[in-house]
């Protein structure tokens, strides 16, 4: 039987769930006056070197990516996906050991007429 061989490196998920920001993002007319409050959801995967979890120099902390997605959230734009993209790309950017990232943001307050619940997105990317 060979020996087994000791993993390398460790994949973390870091979930941040239930965000909830006021902004001025939409398409329908009055959005970028009135705004409307959105909830976000951020999971990213990422490689663990060594399995080094004894500091915060070694992992990407929550409070990091919550003020990239916070930065985000307060600039207005039309479309969610654009929002989501741009969130992952600014985290892909900033940390270099990126696996997959998955953003979703709901509009709660959709202005649809007899509507309730939420609408949104989701995306996802995955790195190399």
């Amino acid at each position: 039987m060979a020996a087994s061989k000791a993993a390398k490196f460790s994949m973390l998920t870091v979930h941040l769930h239930q965000l909830i920001f006021h902004g001025f993002h939409g398409l329908f007319e009055g959005e970028e006056q009135t705004g409307n409050d959105f909830e976000v959801n951020l999971d990213v995967q990422y490689i663990v070197k060594k399995d080094r979890y004894d500091s915060l120099k070694h992992l990407i902390s929550y409070e990091d990516l919550f003020k990239i997605v916070q930065k985000r959230m307060a600039i207005p734009t039309p479309l969610l996906e654009e929002i989501a993209d741009s969130i992952i790309h600014k985290i892909h950017h900033q940390f270099g050991n990126i696996v997959r990232v998955t953003v979703s943001i709901h509009k709660l307050n959709a202005p649809i007429q007899q509507f309730n619940g939420k609408v949104g997105i989701s995306l996802t990317r995955s790195f190399d």
